[in-house]
């Protein structure tokens, strides 16, 4: 999981057949079935036009809503925010991220990390976000976990409208995608997390350096807090993401980590 996960940031057009081939080439006598498998395991899927799966597995009781967001201009921040979900490795293991973005600004609101993919950590995650301000149009994908009522219903109750990419567009929400790419190869690529409360604590580290500290070329080498700040008012600091004692193997610690945003550029 760890060299296909490396090899789809460097090559995310491999799809199933590539990829087999290239882990066979590294000596890797793997076959298709299996890399099928590990791949929706970690909702990787080649970058062309087809519907995506793995972590965005759509339930076809939930409603869903038209993409709103066909050419429009973004141009001032809390116009458009959005909500992803990604796979982080660990070193046993893995978990799943999820992340609220301002498009303007590239400013993470809130993230949130589970071990599962229930909707719980999307809805905690959005919930946060709301108390730093609210956007006129919330984008996702169209996963059971953004389009279950126990996340559509607060948006709605915010008088906030909802988008849902586009099945088989999965350049719709291009800002995430870029976003969980420069995190990967800037952050977690660059580790193997023990616990979940090492991945936690360093993720939150990571966040501040680059949301706050790092330069982003596509913001005229601003930071998104500069650039969120500029347009609504001083960055606020949000805690860390939590996560349930049982699963920090007996670490007790209570860390708060500022969390601004991250950034495309």
């Amino acid at each position: 999981m760890k060299l296909i996960d490396e090899q789809y940031i460097e090559t995310p057009f491999y799809g199933i057949d590539k990829m087999t081939e290239w882990l066979r080439r590294q000596g890797h006598y793997v076959n298709h079935k299996r890399v099928r498998r590990l791949m929706r395991r970690m909702g990787l899927e080649a970058v062309y036009p087809r519907p995506k799966r793995g972590l965005s597995i759509p339930d076809k009781e939930h409603k869903i809503y038209p993409y709103l967001l066909k050419d429009v201009q973004i141009s001032r921040a809390d116009q458009v925010w959005s909500a992803d979900i990604t796979y982080i490795r660990m070193y046993r293991g893995w978990l799943y991220l999820v992340a609220v973005m301002d498009w303007f600004s590239r400013y993470v609101l809130s993230w949130e990390l589970s071990v599962t993919l229930e909707s719980e950590f999307c809805v905690s995650a959005l919930q946060q976000a709301l108390s730093l301000g609210r956007p006129e149009t919330f984008n996702t994908d169209q996963g059971s976990q953004f389009t279950c009522i126990d996340f559509t219903k607060v948006l709605l109750d915010a008088g906030i409208q909802i988008s849902m990419d586009g099945r088989g567009r999965v350049f719709d929400n291009i800002f995430s995608e870029r976003l969980w790419r420069t995190v990967k190869v800037e952050e977690v690529y660059l580790r193997d997390y023990q616990t979940v409360a090492e991945a936690r604590y360093s993720l939150g580290r990571y966040f501040e350096l680059y949301n706050n500290r790092r330069l982003h070329q596509a913001l005229g080498y601003s930071t998104p807090a500069e650039v969120y700040g500029v347009a609504v008012g001083p960055p606020v600091a949000l805690r860390a993401p939590s996560v349930p004692t049982a699963l920090t193997d007996g670490d007790k610690s209570t860390l708060k980590m500022p969390v601004f945003c991250l950034d495309n550029g």
